[in-house]
């Protein structure tokens, strides 16, 4: 299987204002809002060299959502930030209504994603928000692995036309893509090929399912695995040649499994190539305080989890 080295654990979230740094001295109409979380959006180095192209609207998130419409409709490309959780459920009328209904050109950069916000406790994470977002007629889903794949998918998403949504978090982990990776919105990426179980993993999930595929292998299991970074528009066809060869798959997400990646992965097998399939997601559950370590351990988010699903779904292979 191929190897991936962690290059050094950063945060996905600095990934985005590295990004939006990039962007700053790039693309003149990319503008920023945030909800008075500059410091958690290591958004402010594009501040500084663009004081003119940054709002700041505090703690109003509804308010910042029917703004960032209305400069769409100036030709400006706006990135709104603020936490997940109030990125998506405090403003979903908002969304639906302003951006997504009305087709406008908004980036809704969410960070803090998933139990990993951790201790601000359950009323600050989400784990629903991928569904919330992915039902949205013409909303594209992203949900980068790492700081580097942060990065780029922030760069990549300011060329495209059309409201997205971009999901990272708040800790330190592994950074392991290659620094110049091409984003590619919808093209699913293959990371190690194997040919007894499919492991489609999102987000944080991706490094561990490296992990257990490795662990795997001193087991003689080959596993192929696969980072889906863009939950919508799904990579239909690369999805159906991994399963078709292996005979089963394991979806990991630091998510619900009720609404999120997993459930769309079932939606192409159902329809396409029945197939046995085990979820690495929390189950149907609110998170509670705790390290983030303490809380993808205690919800079966990490690669021991994914390994363990491995041996279930094989059984029924």
């Amino acid at each position: 299987m191929t190897k991936y080295v962690d290059q050094g654990k950063n945060d996905t979230r600095s990934g985005y204002g590295a990004g939006m740094t990039e962007l700053g001295r790039t693309n003149p109409n990319v503008v920023a809002l945030c909800a008075d979380l500059v410091g958690s959006l290591k958004i402010q180095t594009f501040i500084d060299e663009n004081p003119e192209r940054f709002f700041q609207v505090g703690i109003a998130e509804a308010n910042m959502m029917g703004i960032a419409a209305g400069l769409t409709i100036g030709g400006k490309i706006p990135f709104t930030g603020t936490f997940a959780n109030f990125s998506t459920g405090r403003v979903y009328d908002q969304i639906r209504q302003s951006i997504a209904y009305s087709g406008k050109n908004v980036k809704i950069c969410a960070s803090h994603a998933g139990v990993t916000l951790g201790e601000d406790g359950a009323t600050h994470q989400i784990l629903e928000d991928i569904g919330l977002m992915k039902m949205l007629p013409g909303m594209t889903v992203i949900n980068p692995c790492d700081y580097n794949q942060t990065k780029a998918a922030t760069i990549a998403i300011a060329e495209y036309e059309g409201p997205v949504y971009l999901r990272f978090g708040r800790p330190k982990v592994a950074n392991f893509t290659p620094v110049d990776q091409k984003f590619e919105i919808g093209k699913a990426l293959l990371l190690s090929e194997g040919t007894d179980v499919t492991i489609i993993a999102t987000g944080h999930l991706v490094w561990e399912a490296l992990i257990a595929a490795e662990n795997l292998e001193k087991e003689g299991i080959s596993a192929e695995v696969i980072n889906i970074h863009t939950i919508k528009p799904l990579d239909d066809a690369a999805v159906l040649k991994s399963v078709k060869k292996t005979g089963c798959v394991v979806t990991a997400e630091e998510h619900n499994y009720l609404g999120g990646l997993g459930e769309s992965i079932s939606r192409i097998l159902a329809t396409q190539h029945p197939t046995p399939q085990e979820f690495v997601a929390t189950q149907d559950t609110f998170g509670e305080s705790g390290t983030p370590d303490q809380l993808m351990e205690k919800y079966g988010l990490n690669n021991k989890a994914i390994s363990e699903a491995v041996h279930r779904v094989l059984r029924r292979k």
